[in-house]
């Protein structure tokens, strides 16, 4: 008997990004599974019900979880729904586990299988897979459209009859995926960019854009692709150089974000003082709390004559091509277990080992069964 993949809509504020899209349920149905949406579960990406062949639509989430086998989702589940799913059903999705430990133990209890996106390997055959990149790519293109709108300058060289514009200049910080599409983007504008990052291997990838690289001497190349802390030395070498060129820029992306930890502060309240009024810096790192002194999460604020403007969840305003990316990747992950409309899932896959969180009663992600079981005592 095919299994059920059923897309519940999405409950959290300001979500308006989709797990499933009219496309991506096409394949999935020529897979043999069954395909389940709650009615209305596309709307918020402006996907109509009408739009989804071969589906059956649902007319409430308890009806929807008790016949799901896999459920797809963008944003983790509450505990309501978590009591809904019957055991043994797959999850996939955003798990948030850091900020949510009780859904974590919720889904331990309930003996849920959930795989998290944000703990697929960054390895290179699950870069299909990577959600975190495809949205980060969506956060660094809409950072810079905020910045332009609410910049003070032009971004392009203008030659007019009143004289010539000099380019605006934009400063990224943090050249991972949203980092480079943002360096694209301004430079797409026609802004002069630069941009810096404390991993030596990104600058090639700057330049290759058009961006100037920032060197200050400091290499902290970590992990998984991701930084390394950086020591009191370091940061004060690297907070002085950048002072310099965070006072001569127009709008200011930070990017630098790590899950599951706070955002490392960079821009200090000083740095901000020195910069020029009517100045911006677009903090997209934000979710961890920002990388400037004086972001507030979720506010835009004006300190000294510089906006400081903190969006939070900067994927869901491009809610399309951001559902769009995002079910691909969750098909990716996905697919590779279906065989003839069965689920079959492989315990020796790095992929599938990697991102699982819960299991069969077990919280096997190790970091969250430290945060959660300590959490509990």
């Amino acid at each position: 008997m095919p299994i059920c993949v059923a897309v519940p809509k999405e409950h959290t504020a300001g979500e308006r990004r989709v797990a499933l899209v009219p496309e991506v349920a096409a394949r999935l149905a020529k897979l043999g599974v069954k395909v389940l949406i709650e009615k209305g579960m596309g709307e918020s990406a402006f996907f109509k019900d009408a739009a989804y062949a071969n589906v059956e639509v649902i007319e409430d989430s308890a009806s929807l979880y008790q016949r799901a086998d896999v459920v797809l989702r963008v944003q983790p589940p509450t505990e309501a729904e978590i009591a809904q799913m019957k055991a043994g059903t797959v999850l996939i999705g955003f798990m948030a586990a850091h900020h949510n430990p009780e859904r974590v133990a919720a889904l331990r209890d309930k003996k849920i299988t959930s795989l998290a996106v944000e703990l697929i390997p960054r390895i290179s055959r699950a870069q299909s897979m990577d959600a975190l990149s495809s949205q980060a790519a969506v956060a660094g293109y809409k950072a810079v459209i905020m910045g332009a709108d609410l910049a003070s300058v032009f971004f392009p060289m203008l030659t007019t009859a009143a004289g010539t514009i000099r380019p605006a200049k934009v400063l990224v910080i943090g050249a991972g995926v949203a980092g480079l599409q943002a360096i694209a983007t301004a430079r797409r504008l026609g802004a002069v960019v630069e941009a810096y990052d404390v991993r030596s291997a990104t600058k090639e990838q700057v330049q290759s854009l058009g961006a100037k690289f920032i060197d200050v001497e400091v290499k902290a190349d970590g992990q998984g692709g991701y930084a390394r802390e950086l020591t009191a030395e370091e940061k004060q070498k690297q907070q002085a150089i950048l002072a310099k060129h965070i006072a001569a820029s127009h709008v200011v992306i930070t990017t630098a974000a790590i899950p599951g930890r706070p955002s490392p502060k960079i821009i200090s309240r000083e740095m901000v003082e020195g910069m020029q009024p009517g100045a911006v810096i677009i903090d997209i790192a934000a979710e961890g709390g920002g990388n400037c002194e004086l972001t507030e999460s979720g506010k835009t604020l004006v300190h000294n004559g510089v906006t400081i403007h903190a969006p939070l969840n900067v994927p869901s305003q491009v809610p399309i091509h951001a559902s769009e990316m995002y079910a691909k990747n969750l098909y990716n992950l996905l697919s590779p277990f279906i065989k003839e409309g069965e689920l079959k899932l492989d315990w020796e896959d790095e992929v599938l080992i990697g991102s699982v969180l819960t299991h069969d009663g077990e919280i096997k992600h190790a970091p969250t069964r430290t945060l959660v079981e300590g959490a509990q005592k």
